[in-house]
């Protein structure tokens, strides 16, 4: 409903946060802010070496949960340099200073850099609340499902907030919205409204209205390039009772088997039937599909043994305290590989950063799963001060 005209039209129900890598880290005198404004990816982030400002990814690089030595060095105006750590960490100082006298509290860079994690995990997992919780669904009973170039670094964290327990990383889930691109189906939709009884003279009008729209589906779908032998027609009829507002769509069939298909679903919906009342076509649709790439290595059922690998490098990583953590790359690791955290595992499009508490998995066909192994700390209250961090993440 728009300004109280309910309106028609096929979409989806999308929910964004502003809370991504590139999002600025700032500081009002009274709280501290993520975000909305973005640093994008040019100049982007105070560590990309091209003069940006300080942005979520910074905190995780001074934290230590990105490393600079086991990063792409595609930085500075050449291309060709890491990550600027110094830099962050310069920039930092300097905001804590300016926290500390403006609010009397002794803040360190480090504490200042994951309060500001904090307040983008809890933007994260307010988004995920807004689609979950609000809705009435129990989210803890859930998997976390990570991607993104920036989401393996929090996933961990935003588990937390929402009291999930695992976490699941597919194995391109760097550019995972690029390579899902790349397999979806090619898909061309066609509605159009008929308003009129469900009976042999409605649905052979129907039928004729669906066979027109297909044709037209169809013809977009072969303009993309697909060949027209391999475009699949989906025919749907949207019916409700006469005097109602809700249409269920279900497969347009013979007249029996629409009403079968009908009243299960509606029965299922509103827990009744209306067997008085009259039955009507609302409207017809038709998706003309042209099937993407196929995939096709999933898992065998057979998960290999687990072991526990060696670590590449040994870092320091700050969660609460400064942690000596263990460095694995990614193609160095066979699956059944089992990591106790606090650790980092490095692979060419993302980093997961497996928080205290948690254990990574990595699967027979390559995603990795996180799963907490230990029981969340009790959070105390937080006292009386003002704090610039549990500000924000009220204020939100």
């Amino acid at each position: 409903q728009v300004a109280g005209v309910r309106m028609r039209a096929p979409m989806m129900s999308i929910h964004t946060v502003a809370a991504g890598g590139g999002s600025i880290l700032s500081f009002d005198g009274a709280r501290l802010r993520v975000g909305p404004e973005s640093a994008g990816a040019n100049p982007g982030p105070a560590s990309y070496r091209r003069g940006g400002p300080l942005a979520t990814t910074d905190a995780n690089v001074l934290l230590g949960k990105i490393q600079p030595a086991h990063f792409p060095k595609v930085f500075g105006p050449k291309a060709d340099e890491a990550l600027d750590r110094e830099g962050v960490a310069a920039k930092f100082a300097a905001l804590s200073a300016q926290v500390s006298t403006a609010t009397g509290r002794d803040t360190t860079p480090e504490s200042l850099a994951e309060g500001f994690l904090q307040i983008a995990v809890q933007n994260m997992a307010n988004a995920i609340k807004r689609i979950s919780v609000a809705r009435g669904y129990d989210v803890t009973q859930y998997t976390l499902q990570c991607f993104g170039g920036a989401g393996g670094q929090h996933a961990c964290l935003v588990a937390d907030a929402l009291g999930m327990g695992r976490v699941f990383v597919h194995p391109l889930a760097g550019v995972l919205s690029a390579y899902g691109m790349g397999l979806a189906d090619q898909i061309a939709m066609r509605e159009a409204s008929i308003e009129l009884p469900l009976d042999e003279a409605g649905l052979t009008a129907a039928q004729a209205r669906l066979a027109q729209l297909g044709e037209a589906a169809a013809d977009e779908v072969a303009a993309q390039g697909v060949a027209r032998a391999g475009i699949e027609r989906r025919l749907n009829i949207h019916v409700r009772y006469q005097g109602t507002d809700t249409a269920l769509v279900v497969p347009c069939q013979d007249m029996a088997q629409i009403r079968r298909d009908f009243e299960a679903g509606y029965r299922q919906r509103f827990a009744f039937l209306m067997p008085d009342r009259l039955l009507v076509i609302e409207a017809v649709s038709v998706e003309a599909v042209g099937a993407g790439e196929r995939f096709d290595g999933g898992n065998s059922g057979n998960e290999p043994k687990t072991y526990r690998p060696e670590a590449d490098a040994a870092v320091r990583m700050h969660s609460g305290r400064w942690h000596d953590a263990g460095l694995y790359v990614r193609e160095s690791l066979r699956a059944g590989a089992t990591i106790a955290g606090p650790a980092i595992i490095a692979e060419k499009n993302a980093t997961t950063v497996v928080e205290p508490g948690w254990q990574a998995t990595l699967m027979a066909a390559g995603p990795i799963e996180l799963q907490r192994t230990e029981a969340r700390a009790t959070q105390h209250a937080i006292g009386t001060d003002a704090d610039p961090v549990m500000l924000e993440v009220f204020n939100n």
